[in-house]
This record gives C-alpha cells, structure tokens and sequence, in this order.
C-alpha cells in the first residue's frame, strides 16, 4: 500500500474518530456507538451515522420515514442524550512522520472506550473521548430513494444489514435502525479548557471531499472504519480495509471493502484524487436470503454535505457560520461566500442569453458564471442567466 495509498491512509487517519451515545445517569442502559468523520478540527465539527440515536428520539424513529424529512434538529433527542467522540493522534515528529510517510503507513494508536486516562501505544497517546452537541440529523433524500426501490418492497424481508448496535435487538429496534440507515448526524465537538491547543497543534490537512460522480467504477477505495464502534479501540479503532468502487446507483454506493458492524459512519477515500473523502459508510456486511453478499453500502459525501449546509443554514443564522467550515468538493474555489444549495446558481448548468446571442454556461460560485467568449461579447449592454431552459432553445443547436 506504498506510494499510491500513502496519501490516502494520512487523511483516513487524521479524520477517523469514533462516537459514542449514552443515556445521563443511566449505565444500565449501554452505550451505542459507530465510526465517525472528523471534518474540522477547529471548529470539531463531525459527521456520524445516524442510527445510534434511534433510541433518544422524542418522536420515535418514525420522524425519520416523514416524507417531508430531510434533517431534524439536535433537540428532536432527549436532553438526557451523552455524547462523546475520541480519535487518534495526529501530530508526529518529522522524522517518525517522515519514516511513515516513506512506508506509506498509518497505524491507530490505543486508549481505553471510556472517558478517563489517557492510555499509551508505542509511545504516543490517544485523545481522551471529549463530549459533543448534536447539531443536526440530515440525510440524502435521493439516497433513501435509490434504497427503498432497491432494498424495499416485497422482497425486504429477503435482507438483512448489519449495525453496531446491541445484538439482543427487538424487531422493533431492528426495524428503527432499518428507518435510520440513511440517515447522518453532524455533531460539534465541546473542547475543554486544554484542548485548544492541542487542536491548533494536531489540526492537520484540510479534508477534501470527492465530487458525486468523479470516481469511476473499478476505482481503488479505502475504508476507514472501528468495527464494534467504541468497544476496545486500543485495537479496532480506525481499522483500514482496501476494495474498489464496486457499483453505483446515484448517491448510493457499493464496494467490496471489508468493513464489520460499528463502521457504520467511517470514511471511505480514493487515491486519486489523493485522500479525498468519497462517501461514509451506510450498512457493512449486508445478507440476501440468509446468504451473506460481500459488499457494503455507501452513501456519497458530497450530497451529505451540501444538505448539511442547506439544514444548518435554514436552521438558525448562528449555526449558519458553520456551514462555511464545511469541506468543499475537490475543484470548487475557496473563500467564497455561503455555498446554499437551494440557490439557483447550485444547478451549475445555465442558460446565457446576450441580446439575439445565447449558449451555456457553468456557475462556478455565487454571482460568477463562466461561458464562451462569443456568447457574451464585450459590448454587450445586458447579459441574462438562467437556471432553467426555455423550451424554444431546445430547438435550435448554435455551436456553444
């Protein structure tokens, strides 16, 4: 895994954690947890599976089948609700990262499931769990689309997928984390009083995310994930399996990458473009007819993350700020104002009429189109986009 997953391996590393949930006051309960995605350090922003929070929400888990249903808030879960998320180191001498870096490897470092004492591997510690706030349940609703035509019907009984959650399940349970396996959280994490500095210190490479569609199928993959969620990640935790990019419908993925029940919500990254985040995972080790089919199923990233912004814009304007600290796809350009995906500009296909003149164009950001320099001459007094194309153009075929 040299050379061509050196790259790779860095960013799965820096940005595997693990989440774990849990009821105030109430151990006898258990803890529910999966993999997770850091996607900012500074703020701690993260991105989990959604089905370990079927057991705190106020509504039940049939808020998550509502038709209307794209992302609920942090408070649709109980007050009661614990949450806390740990991963591994990420600084590193220069001459140890060097060393690792020239091997192309990434190994995950040891610490105990429960906040406390911070355990050592080899010399290096592991985060404490530090505790974090649910900002948001989001998911893709053309995900859930591709999934239900699929996976559903008269022929679902047929299927079974795996989780991380406790094997004693009820069918009820069963079936709320069927309802919830399209679905994501956003958390943010709660750093304490000596934990700025060591954010500042282990902030790492900014994480790219793979645009939907730019990885072709056969593409090698790399899945980032802690089978059995927070149970003994001195061993599990960010555990990497290699496949390719197996299939494709839409946003939902599969992949023939080995992942266990737990790493629900990792990462998965391409080599090219290097280390770029291509989709979380949405159900490992999934069964037909009692017979096991090796694959997993993904949900692509970009989608997630463009809902993301869009449901923490339309929630509050100070949770809006957080959308800008959201990853952006590889090739989009940096330092721009808000990117909402309900604007007409997201479409990114336009129509551009100058005068008698029109032919297409790309919106690259807000307010900037780019197109052909004999569609917008110069001179030009008035030049209009638009979003959508009248049904008269389609009828004609001037070179673009």
């Amino acid at each position: 895994m040299g050379r061509q997953w050196g790259h790779a391996m860095r960013a799965a590393e820096q940005a595997g954690c693990v989440v774990s949930a849990s009821r105030a006051g109430q151990p006898e309960e258990g803890s529910w947890s999966c993999s997770g995605v850091i996607l900012s350090r500074s703020p701690g922003l993260v991105l989990c599976h959604g089905g370990i929070f079927t057991p705190f929400l106020r509504a039940g888990s049939e808020a998550l089948t509502a038709a209307s249903a794209a992302f609920l808030p942090g408070d649709s879960c109980g007050d009661d609700l614990r949450l806390y998320v740990q991963w591994g180191p990420t600084a590193a001498s220069p001459a140890g990262q060097a060393e690792r870096d020239r091997l192309g490897l990434s190994t995950p470092q040891c610490s105990g499931p429960e906040p406390g004492p911070t355990a050592r591997s080899r010399g290096r510690p592991l985060q404490p769990p530090r505790p974090a706030e649910l900002l948001l349940l989001l998911s893709c609703p053309t995900f859930r689309d591709h999934f239900a035509r699929l996976f559903r019907g008269e022929a679902a009984e047929q299927w079974r997928f795996a989780s991380g959650a406790p094997d004693d399940l009820s069918e009820d349970d069963e079936e709320d984390q069927l309802r919830a396996l399209g679905w994501f959280a956003l958390l943010r994490v709660r750093p304490g009083s000596a934990a700025a500095k060591e954010d500042a210190e282990e902030r790492g490479e900014a994480l790219a995310v793979a645009p939907l569609g730019a990885i072709p199928k056969g593409a090698p993959l790399l899945a980032c994930g802690s089978p059995f969620g927070a149970f003994c990640p001195d061993i599990f935790l960010n555990t990497l399996s290699r496949g390719v990019l197996s299939n494709t419908a839409g946003p939902l993925l599969l992949t023939d990458a080995r992942c266990l029940p737990g790493t629900e919500g990792g990462g998965v990254f391409a080599a090219r473009p290097a280390g770029a985040l291509v989709a979380l995972v949405a159900a490992p080790l999934c069964w037909k007819a009692r017979e096991w089919v090796g694959l997993t199923l993904l949900c692509a990233a970009a989608p997630l993350l463009r809902a993301a912004r869009a449901a923490l814009v339309r929630l509050r304007p100070d949770s809006a700020a957080l959308a800008t600290q959201l990853p952006l796809e590889v090739g989009a350009p940096r330092g721009l104002s808000l990117l909402d995906p309900r604007l007409p500009w997201a479409a990114a296909a336009v129509l551009v009429e100058c005068g008698t003149v029109w032919g297409s164009g790309v919106a690259v950001a807000p307010h900037l189109v780019v197109t052909c320099r004999h569609v917008a001459p110069r001179e030009a007094a008035r030049v209009l986009v638009r979003s959508t194309i009248p049904k008269h153009c389609c009828q004609q075929h001037p070179g673009q």
